[in-house]
C-alpha cells in the first residue's frame, strides 16, 4: 500500500469544496439541529465510507483501461463536475429532507446514514472520488475522500449556521468549480503529452 500525500491533500481539497455546498451538508445542519450532533455525525461519516470504498472500486476498474483512455474519461468528469458547480445548484436548498425529532443512538445512527446513504448515490463528489482514484491511487483517494466528507460533515454540525451567515456558498462553489476546471485542461494536456 503506497500513500502519495500529495493525492491525499488533492481529494481532500477537491472533495472538500465539492461537498461544502452541497445538499448533504444542509442536511448535516438540519439533523443537528433535532437530533445529537456527534450520532449525527456517526452516521453520516458511515454512509460516507461506504460511499468512498464503492466510488474508489469503480475507480480502480476504470484504471485497468488503457492510459489515455483514463485520461479522457478524468478530464471529461473533471470538466463535468466544473459544469456542475460553476452553473450553480440553486435547487439544493429546497431538497433538504424534513427531519423528525429523534433520540437514542441507533434511531440518530440509522437516520443520518441513511438520509447520506440515499442521497449520495451519483453525487459530483461520488465521481470525483472515483475519478481520482483512477488516477491518483486507490488508497491515497480513499483517505483523502473519506477525511473531506468527514470533516464537512463535522464543520456542518460544529459551525454550519456561522459559516451560512457569513461565507457565500456560491463563492465556495466556483472556487471548488475552477479548481476542477483547472484539473479538466492539465489532463486532458497529459493526453497529448505523455
Amino acid at each position: 500500500m503506497h500513500l502519495d500525500p500529495l493525492a491525499i491533500l488533492t481529494a481532500f481539497g477537491l472533495i472538500f469544496l465539492a461537498e461544502l455546498p452541497d445538499k448533504t451538508m444542509f442536511a448535516s445542519l438540519a439533523m443537528g439541529t433535532r437530533m445529537r450532533p456527534l450520532y449525527v455525525w456517526f452516521g453520516t461519516s458511515s454512509a460516507f465510507v461506504v460511499h468512498v470504498a464503492i466510488a474508489v472500486g469503480a475507480g480502480s476498474l476504470i484504471g485497468l483501461l488503457p492510459d489515455w483512455i483514463v485520461k479522457l474519461v478524468s478530464a471529461s468528469l473533471f470538466a463535468f463536475g466544473a459544469f456542475m458547480l460553476l452553473r450553480g445548484s440553486g435547487g439544493d436548498d429546497d431538497e433538504d429532507a424534513e427531519v423528525k425529532t429523534v433520540t437514542g443512538f441507533w434511531p440518530v445512527y440509522t437516520t443520518a446514514f441513511m438520509a447520506v446513504f440515499i442521497s449520495e448515490w451519483g453525487d459530483l463528489t461520488q465521481i470525483t472520488t472515483a475519478n481520482l482514484a483512477a488516477s491518483n491511487g486507490t488508497w491515497s483517494t480513499a483517505i483523502g475522500a473519506a477525511a473531506a466528507l468527514m470533516s464537512v460533515s463535522a464543520l456542518a454540525l460544529l459551525a454550519g449556521k456561522f459559516i451560512a451567515k457569513r461565507v457565500p456558498l456560491r463563492t465556495v462553489q466556483r472556487i471548488g468549480g475552477i479548481c476542477m476546471l483547472g484539473l479538466a485542461l492539465w489532463t486532458a494536456v497529459e493526453i497529448f503529452t505523455g
